[in-house]
């Protein structure tokens, strides 16, 4: 009742001054939270659901296809040259150093992610998916998939994030 009558004196209002009932009830979508979907730019998005496809691929060391089996950063060198054609490095490491590095608070579908998963900073990488998830290529014994980064394993050991993604 409250969007309601809220969206009635705003129609309203903004009718009077001119700029009509259909800028009003554009206004009002953007107000409200965006879809699941909505949330993602069009390279986000291909990247998104090019990872997606490869989740239940399984983890090999050094990686580097589908059929064989992938790595952390193989998972993503290939998600991403795969979706948008970008030509990412080889290792985890290497690639927390391209992009731009962003705050936790910043992230965005789509981002790095980083972990100190071998004793040392930026030894697993994984992408972003929005709502504290991302998707990544385990360990041995394990394929990819999507994970919560609050579990407390993931917790200790987040190392940071980077924006590859123009616009994201």
């Amino acid at each position: 009742m409250h969007k309601v009558l809220a969206s009635l004196l705003l129609s309203t209002s903004l009718f009077i001054s001119g700029i009509g009932a259909s800028t009003a009830a554009e206004q009002i979508r953007r107000d409200e939270q965006p879809s699941f979907l909505e949330r993602y730019t069009n390279a986000a998005q291909d990247v998104i659901l090019q990872g997606l496809k490869l989740v239940g691929v399984r983890y090999r060391l050094g990686g580097n296809n589908e059929d064989s089996g992938l790595d952390c950063s193989g998972f993503v060198r290939l998600v991403f040259k795969d979706s948008i054609g970008a030509s990412l490095p080889r290792t985890a490491k290497e690639m927390s150093e391209v992009g731009q590095q962003i705050d936790a608070s910043q992230l965005k579908p789509g981002d790095l992610v980083f972990f100190n998963t071998m004793r040392r900073t930026f030894s697993h990488v994984g992408i972003y998916l929005g709502d504290n998830h991302f998707m990544h290529a385990p360990r041995t014994g394990a394929e990819v998939r999507v994970e919560s980064m609050d579990s407390s394993y993931w917790v200790q050991r987040y190392n940071g994030a980077r924006r590859i993604l123009e616009g994201n």
